[in-house]
């Protein structure tokens, strides 16, 4: 049987040899035969020769940027600069505010100062805010002069018609504008069209004469009894013959905590009397038999009246 044979029984071949990878070479294999090795002379085993690929270097840090960049002692340094300059700015700011806002409390006690960080370099020449706020109350009040029955005349005390328009707002949820506006626009049309002598300073002074005049009216006819054109259902009645306008202005108080002081005493604007024309006594007419024929309660008749003042401006 040959090697090429097949099954357990097969014969095999002698086994080549293999070179045994573990054996280290012995010096006699290395020298050759009748060399001997220097003295002083060894032999270096093989290493293995460097790799040419250079070894990854380790991630460096992120490069530091703005304060962070800056060493202790600077950054210390910045940061105190940044504050200096955040309370200068907010120093100017509120010097600039008191400066350029109305007269208040602050503004008086520290004026001084106020201005002489404001002047000369930082003087404001605009307006900021809106003129001074209200700091006043105004009520409109009207009286009238009536011819009674037998023929003589009377004149009525005032009728505050101011206080009358609060009480119908107080505890009302959806006050009219009428309630809230047309009294006192009224009368702020009429002081913006007059001097402080009561005279017209332009066309719309008779006009704002003629507002003022038929809400007045309309006003004191439901008051005692009085009518515009002196007939009613229960027959004659006092007739109103002319009306008279005047407002009282006092100072709101100032707060506990102010030393501000004011004057209470009240101050008073009369204008002259006016004679009531017959479209005022026209208009009153029509509004009562209106109010009459559809059982509309007072304040709708002074709003429609409100209205038909309004139509002529």
């Amino acid at each position: 049987m040959d090697a090429y044979d097949k099954g357990p029984t097969a014969r095999r071949s002698d086994p080549e040899p293999r070179p045994d990878r573990l054996r280290s070479p012995s010096p006699d294999e290395v020298l050759e035969a009748g060399q001997v090795p220097e003295v002083g002379q060894v032999s270096e085993p093989d290493l293995p020769s460097p790799s040419l690929t250079p070894s990854p270097s380790p991630p460096s840090a992120a490069p530091r940027i703005g304060l962070s960049a800056l060493s202790l002692r600077y950054q210390i340094a910045a940061a105190c600069a940044l504050v200096v300059v955040a309370l200068v700015a907010c120093v100017h700011l509120a010097m600039v505010f008191l400066h350029v806002a109305p007269a208040n409390t602050v503004s008086k006690q520290y004026g001084r100062a106020v201005d002489g960080w404001i002047y000369p370099e930082f003087e404001q020449n605009w307006k900021l805010f809106a003129p001074n706020p209200l700091q006043q109350n105004i009520a409109v009040q009207a009286r009238a002069e009536v011819r009674t029955a037998d023929g003589g005349t009377r004149t009525t005390g005032w009728y505050d018609l101011s206080a009358r328009d609060g009480a119908d707002i107080d505890g009302n949820l959806l006050p009219s504008h009428t309630q809230q506006n047309e009294l006192r626009r009224a009368w702020d049309f009429y002081v913006s069209a007059h001097d402080s002598e009561n005279r017209p300073n332009g066309l719309r002074g008779q006009l704002s004469e003629r507002y003022i005049r038929r809400i007045a009216v309309l006003r004191l006819s439901h008051e005692d009894g009085l009518t515009a054109d002196g007939k009613t259902a229960a027959g004659k009645q006092p007739t109103i013959a002319r009306v008279q306008v005047r407002s009282r202005t006092t100072n709101v108080a100032p707060p506990p905590w102010s030393d501000e002081k004011v004057d209470p005493k009240p101050l008073y604007r009369e204008v002259p009397w006016w004679t009531v024309t017959f479209a005022d006594r026209a208009l009153d007419s029509n509004s009562n038999s209106q109010s009459q024929g559809q059982g509309q309660n007072g304040n709708s008749t002074r709003a429609r009246a409100a209205a038909d003042g309004t139509d002529a401006r």
